[in-house]
C-alpha cells in the first residue's frame, strides 16, 4: 500500500557562475572553481558505487547523484522512516532559480544547485531565545527562511531600519508565532523581516517585492522599505491555502482549518495584483478541507473521499469515493490519490482515472513532477529514485545513500523540486557513533558523525 508521505514534513522538502566569473581574480579563482567542482564530482562517484536494490528492472539506469556537501551542526541516523534527522528541531531545504539552500537551527546555508559551490553561509541573529529555522524557499534573487519564535516575543528589524513588515498592523505583533527573513540569494545579506502566521509565511518572493500569507491578512510589501504595496484580509486565523499557476487561493471558514465551521467559499487572490475574487459554491459549502489546486480544480478531501469544485463557478464537477489525496503534478495538471491502496494519476475536472500501463507503483513515493514520482527505499543504504508514471517503472536511481532524509513541502507551495534542472535534495550520514535514546521516529537512532547534503537528480533535465 501506498503510504501518504507526500504531506509530511521533513522528507522531500523546494544560479549562475556569472557572477563569479565577473570577479577580477581570473587564474586563482578560476583554478579554485575547477577543484571544487572536480571534488563534488568525485564525491558524488564515491556515492553513488553501489549496486540498484529492491528488483526495479529499470535501475540500469546512471547513478544520479550530482554532488554532495558536508554540514555542520547535531544530527542522528534513524533506521525509520525519517532517514538523517536534525538533533535539535527541524530541518529544512528548497533548490531553485539557481540555488540549493538549506536551514537548521537558526542556521541557513546555500549553493550553486549544479555544482554544489558554496555561495555563503548565515547564521541569523536578532531573533529571541528558542527561535528556530522551519522553511527556507528559493526565488529569483532571493531566499525566504521562516522561522518560528516563542509566543509573545517582540518583533526585532535585523535589517536595523525602522520598521519590521506586519501583514495585520501593530495589534497582531504581540502574538507572533513566526518571521520570514528575506536574503539576498547571492551574498546571504538579510534584507527583511516580515511578521507571518505560524502556517503562512512567503508564497511569493523577488528582489523588490515579497507577498506574506499573515494571520488575518496576505500582504505584498517592498523590501527596499517594508512597506506594504497591497493587503487582502482574510477573515479568521489559520485559514487553509494553496498556491497555483501564480494564484493564492485561501479558505473562508468562520473557525479557520482548525474549527468545526463548514468553508463557504474560497478567495482567489493574484499574487502580482492582489486582485480578489471570491468562489462561491452554489450548495451553500464546500465538503472537506482544502487539499490542492490543480487544473483548473479546487480539491478537497473529506472522509468520505474527494471532492472536486471547479474554480470558475465554484461547481461540484467530480467526486471519487474513497480516494485519499496524496499530492499533484503541476507541470501536467494532474492528481493523485490512494486508490485502494494503489497511487493512481486523476483527472482534476472530470473525476476520470487516467489510463496507466499494468504494475504497482512502489512504497516510498514522495512527490511527482512531470509524470515521474520521487521515492526512497527505506533503511540504510536505500536508493533514491524517479519512476515513471505512465511507463511503470524505475527510470533513474541515486543508489546506496546510507540513510538519506527528504524534505517534503508542506504548506501547498510546490516547491520540492527545482524546475529547472530537476534537483532534489537530502541529508546522508556517511558514519555513525554513540547510540541516541528519544529519538521521535523509527529504531536504532545513531548520532551521525558525517552528515551531507547531496542532490540527486538526471543530469540535464528539464521539468
Amino acid at each position: 500500500m501506498i503510504t501518504g508521505h507526500l504531506m509530511r514534513e521533513g522528507r522531500i522538502r523546494d544560479v549562475k557562475l556569472g557572477r563569479l566569473a565577473k570577479l577580477p581574480v581570473q587564474r586563482a579563482g578560476l583554478a579554485l572553481l575547477l577543484a571544487a567542482v572536480l571534488i563534488a564530482a568525485i564525491v558524488a562517484t564515491r556515492l553513488g558505487s553501489g549496486s540498484c536494490r529492491g528488483g526495479k528492472s529499470a535501475c540500469a539506469a546512471r547513478n544520479y547523484v550530482r554532488w554532495s556537501r558536508s554540514l555542520v551542526g547535531s544530527w542522528i541516523a534513524q533506521d525509520g522512516v525519517e532517514g538523517t534527522i536534525f538533533s535539535q528541531g527541524q530541518a529544512s531545504a528548497a533548490a531553485g532559480h539557481g540555488v540549493a539552500v538549506i536551514g537548521f537551527g537558526l542556521t541557513v546555508s546555500a549553493y550553486d544547485v549544479m555544482t554544489g559551490f558554496p555561495r555563503w553561509t548565515q547564521n541569523l541573529t536578532g531573533l529571541p531565545g528558542g527561535s528556530a529555522v522551519v522553511s527556507v524557499r528559493a526565488w529569483r534573487g532571493v531566499v525566504t527562511v521562516g522561522v518560528s519564535t516563542p509566543s509573545g516575543a517582540a518583533p526585532t528589524d535585523i535589517t536595523g531600519s525602522s520598521a519590521v513588515g506586519t501583514a495585520e498592523g501593530s495589534s497582531s505583533r504581540a502574538g507572533a508565532t513566526r518571521r520570514e527573513i528575506v536574503l539576498d540569494s547571492v551574498t546571504g545579506k538579510q534584507l527583511r523581516t516580515y511578521e507571518a502566521a505560524a502556517s503562512g509565511g512567503a508564497v511569493r518572493a523577488g528582489s523588490k517585492h515579497t507577498v506574506i500569507v499573515g494571520t488575518t491578512a496576505v500582504t505584498s510589501y517592498l523590501n527596499s522599505t517594508g512597506r506594504a504595496i497591497w493587503r487582502d484580509g482574510t477573515g479568521a486565523e489559520g485559514q487553509a491555502w494553496r498556491v497555483a499557476a501564480g494564484k493564492l487561493y485561501v479558505t473562508v471558514s468562520a473557525g479557520g482549518q482548525v474549527g468545526t465551521g463548514p468553508v463557504t467559499a474560497v478567495r482567489q487572490i493574484d499574487l502580482g495584483s492582489g486582485a480578489e475574487r471570491l468562489v462561491r459554491p452554489p450548495g451553500g459549502s464546500l465538503d472537506g478541507a482544502l487539499n490542492a489546486v490543480v487544473g483548473g480544480s479546487l480539491i478537497f478531501s473529506g472522509s468520505s473521499g474527494l471532492s472536486m469544485y471547479s474554480v470558475a463557478n465554484g461547481r461540484l464537477t467530480a467526486q471519487v469515493p474513497g480516494a485519499v489525496a496524496e499530492g499533484s503534478d503541476p507541470v501536467q495538471g494532474v492528481l493523485y490519490a490512494d486508490v485502494t491502496g494503489v497511487l493512481t494519476g486523476i483527472d482534476p475536472g472530470t473525476g476520470r482515472i487516467l489510463p496507466a500501463q499494468p504494475g504497482t507503483v512502489p512504497e516510498g513515493v514522495y512527490g511527482v513532477r512531470k509524470g515521474v514520482a520521487l521515492g526512497l527505499d527505506a533503511g540504510a543504504g536505500g536508493a533514491a529514485w524517479g519512476y515513471s508514471m505512465a511507463k511503470r517503472h524505475t527510470i533513474w536511481t541515486a543508489k546506496s545513500l546510507p540513510w538519506p532524509h527528504y524534505f517534503a513541502e508542506t504548506s501547498g507551495l510546490e516547491g520540492n523540486v527545482d524546475p529547472a534542472s530537476g534537483t532534489v535534495l537530502l541529508v546522508t550520514c556517511e558514519a555513525t557513533g554513540q547510540p541516541v535514546r528519544g529519538t521521535v521516529v523509527g529504531g536504532g537512532g545513531r548520532t551521525c558523525l558525517k552528515p551531507r547534503l547531496v542532490a540527486i537528480g538526471p543530469w540535464g533535465a528539464r521539468t
